[in-house]
């Protein structure tokens, strides 16, 4: 299938699109701008920055993706935004690219869904089948594993990681970690449950189910110390899934306010320069 870019469009010079691109009318494309085979995109979207898009990706249209990152400290350094294959951006959508601070790239995994008028801010990394709500707002360097479902008008604190086949209620302020596989909901915000459903749909076994429900009640239901909790639960050789759960919680403690990656700040700051300076510097 041949590429199709309707007349009113902007494609810079330099940009690359693969076979089978649409681009609809009055989009704007940039120089540094790579695009995946069988993209559509459609009426007035800007895709911006050095971006680049994998296969079979739909965004509709008015979306902004690749755009500077809403940082004071951003002084228009080359930072990067990497998007897998076949996700659907709905409208007004932002998507910014990363900051050198922060690790000169935000990433996006595959199979997501941003819904109308959600926001991803600077070096935030999503990985595969993320569902995005409506009006959902990340902050900057916020981590949401796979499978994590954030629903409408949520917002997510500044370095707050949201754990795989995570599911958090609508409307909730996220200010500390989510742990995987749990429901966070409510004001303030607090674990509720397992994440049963989620978790069947995404092919756990019952066994593995009943062990995570089984950690969930001894952690958040038996008023016991949580870090006499975590160590039982470590000494007693629980399977993959628990062990993912106790990790999370550890890692939530070493950073500030429950927060794991603001301990990374050096480090992300350090892939930043590396990534990007070092770029700059070659070209």
């Amino acid at each position: 299938m041949a590429t199709d870019i309707h007349p009113t469009a902007v494609i810079a010079k330099g940009a690359e699109l693969g076979v089978g691109v649409t681009v609809g009318p009055y989009s704007v494309i940039g120089a540094d701008v790579r695009i995946g085979d069988g993209t559509r995109i459609g009426p007035q979207v800007v895709i911006d920055g050095v971006t680049t898009l994998g296969v079979d990706n739909h965004i509709l249209g008015q979306a902004g993706v690749g755009g500077a990152p809403q940082d004071l400290t951003y002084e228009g350094e080359p930072t990067h935004l990497e998007i897998g294959d076949r996700n659907t951006i709905r409208e007004f959508v932002t998507i910014n690219r990363g900051t050198v601070k922060g690790g000169g790239r935000t990433r996006i995994g595959s199979d997501c869904l941003f819904m109308a008028c959600s926001h991803v801010a600077h070096d935030c990394e999503l990985g595969d089948n993320v569902m995005l709500g409506n009006n959902v707002l990340l902050g900057g360097h916020v981590a949401v594993g796979s499978g994590a479902i954030v629903n409408g008008a949520a917002a997510a604190h500044q370095f707050v990681s949201i754990g795989r086949n995570a599911y958090v209620g609508g409307l909730t302020r996220v200010i500390q970690d989510v742990p995987p596989f749990m429901i966070l909901e409510g004001h303030p915000a607090r674990v509720r449950k397992v994440n049963v459903i989620g978790l069947d749909r995404a092919g756990f076994d019952a066994e593995e189910v009943q062990e995570i429900r089984a950690a969930f009640r001894r952690l958040y239901r038996s008023g016991e110390p949580r870090n006499r909790v975590i160590a039982e639960l470590e000494a007693s050789s629980p399977g993959a899934a628990v062990r993912e759960l106790i990790e999370a919680l550890r890692r939530s403690e070493v950073g500030a306010k429950g927060r794991y990656r603001e301990s990374l700040r050096e480090e992300f700051h350090r892939a930043g320069v590396e990534r990007v300076l070092s770029e700059v510097r070659s070209a």
